[in-house]
């Protein structure tokens, strides 16, 4: 999700924690919840700062060993350990029972998204994106704001608001399960053009009957499109260019960080007279009629890399991050 929708989670989540009559006793053990659970709902995300390494490091890494089970445990420790210094008089069980809460929903939510996360590690590094609940839901996120709204003009107590407010969140992701399960299984039926061997992955939008589809051919094609209230419409297809400077391009760390987080990724490569133009796309992201999180190589002829780029990007500020003289 992203990091405004986890805030109010974790602020939700300290208003639910009092239900917990250890919490509830004190204002002292409520306000040490509220930190540990906003803080805990948000560590995992700390991974952000590989930013500063490069994009490469970056998208290799985001939401990798930092949301990975062992994680869960190291976060808990940690926020509880410093929370304990400035208030160990504190029951500490309770306060480490919240921040995991925050931490495990934080990876939780982040499951449902197109994007996902590496949070088996460290039994499989494989990447678990459900692709069921957009990285923004607006339901989550006002849901969330009314009920701290709520809390905090007094119209109900916070052990009546925060576990309605919870009960109707499992009853939404329960639909939203079920509603894509449903669509995804159906889609072969609506597509005239469905192949044997045809995989189909169902992406979500803002809008809750509006979902982005992804076709992968048997022979590595995609096509892409869109289910709007059921019906099925086809509008960009793509065919993945083979050629000496695509096999080169892969020995790079920009597409090999690209490579290794998607298994939607296509390339697509033009010759220029200064060389090659190697453009490998995430074909889940499309958002107006373009590709906007891509890695790009930039090869002489004899596939020595010029330059690259990786990371999300608009096509007209794509020559901005590439040599100006070249590209």
């Amino acid at each position: 999700m992203d990091t405004g929708t986890h805030l109010v989670i974790g602020l939700g989540l300290a208003g639910l924690a009092q239900i917990d009559p250890v919490v509830a006793s004190s204002s002292a053990m409520t306000t040490a919840v509220l930190i540990g659970t906003v803080a805990g709902s948000q560590i995992p995300d700390i991974d952000g700062l590989l930013r500063l390494k490069g994009n490469a490091v970056y998208i290799r890494n985001h939401r990798g060993r930092s949301h990975a089970i062992p994680a869960l445990f190291i976060w808990t420790a940690l926020i509880t350990g410093a929370i304990g210094l400035f208030a160990h008089t504190l029951p500490l069980a309770h306060l480490a029972l919240w921040v995991g809460i925050a931490v495990c929903f934080h990876v939780f939510t982040d499951l449902f998204n197109t994007y996902g996360t590496q949070a088996l590690r460290p039994f499989s590094e494989k990447w678990v994106s459900w692709n069921i609940i957009h990285i923004f839901d607006p339901f989550i996120f006002v849901s969330h704001l009314a009920a701290l709204l709520m809390w905090s003009f007094r119209i109900a107590p916070p052990t009546v608001i925060f576990p309605t407010l919870y009960a109707l969140l499992a009853l939404y992701y329960i639909w939203r399960s079920a509603d894509h399960y449903l669509l995804t299984k159906g889609l072969r039926h609506k597509d005239a053009g469905y192949m044997p061997g045809d995989r189909y992955m169902l992406g979500t939008t803002l809008n809750l009957y509006v979902w982005n589809v992804v076709k992968q051919r048997t022979d590595g094609s995609f096509q892409l499109g869109e289910l709007r209230n059921g019906k099925l419409k086809w509008i960009d297809s793509i065919r993945c260019v083979e050629h000496p400077a695509v096999e080169a391009s892969k020995q790079h760390e920009d597409i090999q960080a690209l490579l290794y987080f998607s298994s939607y990724a296509c390339a697509e490569m033009k010759e220029h007279a200064w060389g090659y133009e190697v453009r490998w796309v995430d074909v889940r992201y499309r958002h107006r009629k373009q590709y906007p999180f891509i890695a790009v190589l930039l090869l002489d002829h004899d596939y020595q890399t010029i330059d690259s780029y990786v990371g999300w990007v608009s096509e007209s500020r794509l020559g901005k991050k590439l040599r100006v003289d070249t590209y």
